[in-house]
């Protein structure tokens, strides 16, 4: 069973999905969010779970840390947007403590609490977070992978045969300040034949089209399944300049599709792409360090290939059955301590 906010489909694969009253944050209207209403548990009495696992408990994840202490159920929580960072990029500095202390207080009744880095776990460690441990994420190998390059999409991501050997950068994610798109602007200046195509949607959409007018910047709207794969393909790179992710999907999809990865300096980057071995790295506040590291990209062909053959071997390694199984692993453990406190029998998942 799924809570989720009104808007959802009924049935998720085998799952039944239950729509919970929602509302927009004035940051994120595109996304909706949720309180805890009593249908909740009342929803909950009647399936019976045998444990609660909460995906990025903020709004709704209150229900599950009240519902797991009122039905004596284990609890387990998976931390997947680093909202305190938010707080600093937007000069919010002050709000940063109080936000750990909400994050914390919601974790803290998890028998896990799952990171999907390594660079996230140390840090939630550093700010006190307890019972942690490690769900790393995958990728769909086959949607992503061997798509031959389009001309028709590349025309569409900006390409034009106007411009002397044209180039295309893609970008793909939530269209927020925290994003850092706008540093990409110098060099565009600076490189006249690369176009840029940004493809989601977000809050920050018009001030990003203010910011680009007059460069060869084209903004597609969010792309999905074989129009998104065909991107990545016909693309020459992939441009990443968040500094506030826990892990960046995006990262791997561009690594399965074989396009070559350029990213700004973080932990849970730099882990991605292993120091910079699997991608190239920038610093995200040194306009030159993107310019140059965009140019190593472009037209340094033995560094660009030894990278994107190293990404290759990488990604074809991270398809989702391990993360499945890391995952089926903890439940067995939440499993084992539903068992300890209602003395009912284990269901193991995997036979």
């Amino acid at each position: 069973m799924l809570f989720a906010p009104e808007g959802a489909p009924e049935r998720y694969a085998s799952a039944t999905v239950i729509g919970i009253p929602s509302f927009r944050f004035f940051l994120y209207p595109e996304k909706r969010f949720s309180f805890p209403w009593p249908r909740i548990g009342r929803a909950l009495k009647a399936f019976q779970p045998d444990f609660i696992h909460a995906v990025n408990p903020a709004f709704l994840g209150l229900g599950a840390v009240y519902y797991s202490w009122r039905l004596r159920l284990p609890y387990l929580a998976s931390y997947h947007t680093n909202v305190p960072a938010y707080a600093r990029h937007y000069g919010l500095n002050w709000l940063e403590p109080a936000l750990w202390w909400y994050f914390r207080m919601l974790h803290k009744r998890a028998s896990i609490n799952l990171c999907t880095s390594r660079a996230t776990l140390h840090e939630l460690d550093a700010h006190g977070f307890a019972n942690l441990g490690l769900w790393e994420r995958g990728v769909d190998t086959e949607q992503f992978s061997n798509i031959p390059s389009s001309e028709s999409m590349r025309q569409r991501l900006g390409s034009t045969s106007e411009t002397e050997n044209p180039k295309v950068l893609l970008y793909v994610g939530r269209l927020a300040a925290e994003k850092g798109l706008e540093k990409l602007r110098f060099c565009l200046d600076a490189l006249p034949n690369i176009s840029l195509a940004i493809v989601g949607d977000g809050p920050h959409r018009a001030e990003l089209e203010r910011v680009f007018a007059g460069t060869k910047t084209v903004f597609t709207g969010y792309l999905h399944g074989a129009e998104l794969a065909e991107a990545y393909a016909s693309a020459d790179g992939f441009v990443f300049p968040s500094t506030t992710e826990t892990l960046g999907l995006v990262l791997f999809e561009a690594m399965a599709s074989g396009l070559p990865v350029m990213a700004a300096d973080s932990p849970p980057t730099r882990e991605v792409l292993e120091g910079g071995r699997a991608g190239f790295i920038f610093d995200a506040n040194d306009p030159q360090s993107i310019l140059n590291t965009m140019q190593d990209l472009l037209y340094n062909e033995e560094k660009r290939l030894a990278i994107q053959g190293h990404a290759l071997r990488i990604a074809a390694d991270l398809d989702w059955r391990g993360p499945t199984n890391q995952l089926l692993s903890h439940y067995e453990r939440l499993l084992s301590q539903s068992l300890a406190i209602h003395s009912e029998p284990v269901r193991p998942f995997r036979s």
